[in-house]
């Protein structure tokens, strides 16, 4: 049977990041509309799902493991063509040289990123994003830095490394890729608000210009991680450390 790359590609979003922009969307509409309204409202990140602590560990690892099941099918999707690793872009002789880069990267985009938040925040453009408190149980450190993974891994290998790969056997070019990218970014965070569409969009166009560029990975994989590690530990500690 021939191979249909357009067919390929709905059906990983479908399973993965696809069904988180359907339900970012409708957790938008229902906050806009909500009593409260937008700026009333909150998205908790990184809860606590049960009372008993191994019982909520046992959820925090599998909410770690089974997002990365797209991850897993992209692969061998990809290897049916020859080596995955290659076709994304991730070359391990240049990891190094990748990875100062993807720090680069957090700081061109990540304190940008939080001035934008707090702006929208300020003008009752976006909910308000709640991280739950930093080392309240002994394993929430590192679970939070395995979440931190997962989101980078997850995003950047489908929605950057495989959608460029898939989009490309379609012969769309580069800037409607770029842009279509950036757009499915977007929408899986729009539940966040004005900040989150935004942010997320000009990230996307960031990231999707340097993976059209450079062809490699590893440095938006890099800087992903560290945004996510910077909004999901070193904010919550930062706050609890001044009091706040």
């Amino acid at each position: 049977m021939k191979r249909r790359p357009g067919i390929e590609l709905l059906l990983v979003l479908g399973v993965s990041l696809g069904a988180s922009a359907v339900y970012s969307i409708l957790s938008l509409i229902r906050n806009i509309t909500s009593e409260q309204g937008l700026a009333g409202s909150q998205v908790t990140l990184n809860r606590s799902l049960a009372e008993n602590p191994w019982v909520d560990l046992a959820y925090q690892l599998a909410g770690f493991v089974l997002p990365l099941v797209p991850v897993a099918l992209v692969v061998y999707l990809l290897k049916l063509d020859g080596p995955a690793t290659a076709q994304l872009g991730i070359v391990r002789q240049k990891i190094a040289k990748d990875s100062l880069f993807g720090i680069y990267l957090t700081v061109l985009i990540g304190l940008p990123g939080i001035a934008l938040y707090l702006l929208a925040r300020a003008n009752g453009l976006a909910a308000e994003v709640v991280i739950d408190a930093v080392a309240e149980r002994w394993w929430e450190v590192p679970v939070l830095l395995l979440n931190a993974a997962e989101a980078s891994i997850l995003e950047e290998t489908i929605v950057v490394g495989y959608l460029f790969i898939q989009l490309r056997k379609l012969r769309l070019g580069e800037t409607a890729i770029i842009l279509i990218s950036a757009t499915f970014r977007a929408l899986y965070h729009v539940y966040q608000g004005l900040a989150g569409l935004a942010g997320n969009f000009i990230m996307g166009i960031i990231f999707g210009y340097l993976y059209s560029r450079l062809g490699r990975l590893t440095p938006l994989l890099v800087a992903h991680f560290l945004m996510d590690v910077g909004v999901f530990i070193a904010g919550p500690a930062f706050l609890v450390w001044i009091g706040f």
